[in-house]
């Protein structure tokens, strides 16, 4: 795992500055403490931080052809590495490391861009053609690793992280109103649009090619979207068995002590089980838990632990976002509302102390259909839908629910008014509200007159809508993965787990987001991921047999920190000074009586605004980190 930055002007006359490289790439040094380089030719150059995985010798980057022409960064690890190696061979490329970088600039010299799509892993990448004076860019297919870029005239800034980008004074500061507005639905800002005006994301599965001032953006992957296989039950769960296993083995390929994250959830169990099978010593896995029992997990891991006879350490986490949150939010790079990032960040820190790679079960839920309530409740939403008129949901299903009495003390898709308004509108836009921090109507209560004014006519349900539009002939199960995949998994889940990871210089693989994994379960029909009540019933009949039932037929636990109660104990000082001071409440975004009617009724129990309270204080701590000063080098001590 790495950090990549780069600078190229169509004018190969144009100097770049070896100083700003350097400070680029020093504003990501937990992305990569090991090796730093900075690498100058005509009118481009790349910097970059290496954390060292693989080749330890000899695996310093750029990378380069024989006859030194291309040259390649990359963060990340491309697993197909040795079958690529061997083919290249074959057709008379000459390898110098042992390192899987170097296969892709052969690769390249080989099969052109269209060797991104040869490429199996987890990465973004940057390639220099000097001949062509050409840059391609690219990220893997679900966005595991994150690239940024600015392109300005004849001159494009690419890096791991906004904060190296911000490194260059040029570069505006200007909030986008549009992002923060999808903030405030998302609770993070929807690629490829990032909280800056002017700096972009590339989306997943996408490269980018740069020649003469001009880029080009394609898609290398998608979902598939052919028909279901059909077999036996018994018959998919092997097929699964195999596929799984083989994404699994390809990431226990390193040169440095590799473990596994373990919640004690079915995700992470069948990750650190199949690491069990295949490996000739004990699995290290780390969980971390909370002394209040509610919120932790930390029983469920110690039997899966048990089981499979690992190497098991634990963290208990107490609730000191005081001294941690403002590192948070400086690795964040940009207002992220999910308070899980707690808890992940201390057990990549726990996990590091043991090891410098580790496996997670990441991606489950979005591939094999784990959220159990908000799937089981849209189908029933569906096939109500289905038998009411569209005259009497419209008519009077949503006039209702406008006028119905709030319940905020049920969750949320227990309440009658919600259930009344998604009745009343499309199926997606029911999803986008019941996946909303802060739903139209409690946004409209919160959002100051000038900055909705600023927002005209942007709709942040736009960003599903497309997703949507994309697989409009599958089933709705499959549509809902689909959606979850592109949008809550590639903008939140993922996004998380590498800041956190790497605030700790911890590298972390996901086998359940292996891209022939995703398109063996898009193969599998719906009932075998979610059967009656049974949420991710392909991975659980994977497991039975191997963990203990308890562990896998028990309702799902999110990550989740006790926050309402933090909020109103430990946490409350700093949150209230944080919402309620002037320079808080003078920015313009939020109505002022609207922030403290959400602090009164939290702290009074009249309902738990726990979720929004948390997304109104990174947002202020992000603001005075980003834009009222300067990002520095390093992540804040407190």
């Amino acid at each position: 795992m790495c950090g990549i930055a780069g600078i190229v002007h169509a004018d190969p006359g144009f100097p770049v500055s070896r100083e700003l490289l350097g400070r680029m790439t020093d504003a990501m040094a937990h992305r990569g403490p090991d090796a730093e380089s900075v690498h100058l030719w005509r009118g481009a150059g790349f910097g970059h931080r290496r954390l060292s995985i693989i080749d330890l010798a000899t695996g310093d980057q750029p990378m380069f052809n024989e006859d030194r022409t291309k040259a390649v960064i990359l963060n990340g690890e491309i697993y197909n590495f040795p079958e690529l190696r061997s083919e290249l061979e074959g057709r008379g490329h000459r390898f110098t490391t042992r390192a899987d970088t170097e296969v892709i600039v052969h690769a390249y010299e080989e099969f052109g861009v269209g060797c991104v799509a040869r490429l199996r892993g987890m990465f973004a990448f940057a390639l220099w053609d000097e001949p062509e004076r050409r840059l391609l860019l690219a990220r893997d297919r679900v966005g595991k690793k994150p690239l940024y870029y600015t392109h300005a005239g004849e001159r494009l800034c690419f890096a791991s992280e906004l904060k190296a980008l911000l490194q260059d004074a040029s570069l505006k500061r200007g909030v986008s109103a549009e992002s923060l507005d999808d903030y405030f639905s998302f609770g993070a800002v929807q690629a490829p649009a990032t909280i800056f005006q002017g700096v972009i994301q590339l989306p997943p599965g996408h490269y980018l090619v740069w020649e003469r001032g001009a880029p080009r953006i394609a898609e290398y992957w998608d979902v598939p979207r052919g028909e279901v296989v059909r077999r036996s039950e018994v018959e998919t769960v092997e097929a699964f068995a195999e596929v799984f296993a083989d994404a699994v083995r390809v990431r226990l390929v390193s040169d440095v002590p590799l473990g596994a994250f373990l919640s004690g959830g079915v995700d992470s169990s069948a990750v650190v089980d199949m690491m069990a099978r295949l490996s000739n010593w004990p699995v290290v896995t780390t969980s971390v838990g909370f002394s209040e029992r509610a919120f932790s997990e930390l029983g469920h891991a110690r039997a899966v632990a048990t089981a499979v006879g690992a190497e098991h350490h634990e963290v208990l986490v107490e609730p000191r976002a005081v001294d941690v949150l403002p590192r948070l939010v400086w690795h964040l790079d940009e207002p992220f509302a999910d308070s899980s990032a707690l808890p992940t960040y201390y057990v990549s820190r726990a996990a590091r102390e043991q090891v410098t790679v580790a496996l997670s079960g990441d991606g489950g839920d979005e591939v094999f259909a784990g959220y159990q309530r908000r799937y089981g409740f849209h189908r029933w939403e569906a096939r109500l839908r289905r038998w009411l008129p569209t005259s009497v949901r419209t008519g009077v299903m949503a006039p209702l629910g406008a006028v119905y009495p709030k319940a905020d003390w049920l969750p949320r898709p227990l309440r009658a008014r919600y259930f009344l308004q998604n009745l009343g509108t499309t199926p997606e836009r029911a999803y986008f509200s019941d996946l909303s921090l802060f739903r139209d109507d409690e946004k409209a209560r919160l959002l100051s007159a000038d900055f909705r004014s600023e927002l005209a006519d942007h709709d942040p349900f736009t960003a599903f809508a497309r997703h949507f539009e994309r697989v409009r002939g599958l089933d709705s199960l499959s549509q809902l993965l689909y959606v979850d995949l592109k949008t809550w998994l590639a903008n939140d889940i993922l996004v998380k787990v590498d800041r956190m990871s790497m605030a700790n210089s911890l590298e972390v693989r996901a086998p359940l987001l292996d891209h022939k994994v995703i398109e063996f379960a898009a193969t599998v029909p719906p009932d075998l991921k979610y059967r009656g009540r049974t949420s991710k019933y392909l991975l659980k009949r994977h497991l039975e047999g191997r963990v203990p039932r308890s562990v896998i037929h028990r309702p799902k636990q999110g990550f989740e920190i006790p926050l309402a109660s933090w909020l109103r104990g430990e946490l409350r000082e700093m949150a209230a000074d944080l919402l309620l001071s002037p320079r808080s409440l003078a920015r313009g975004y939020v109505r002022p009586e609207g922030v403290r009617r959400l602090w009164q009724d939290h702290q009074t129990r009249v309902r738990d605004h726990s979720a929004r309270i948390w997304a109104l204080i990174v947002l202020e701590l992000w603001h005075r980190s980003f834009v009222d000063e300067a990002p520095g080098q390093g992540a804040p001590r407190s």
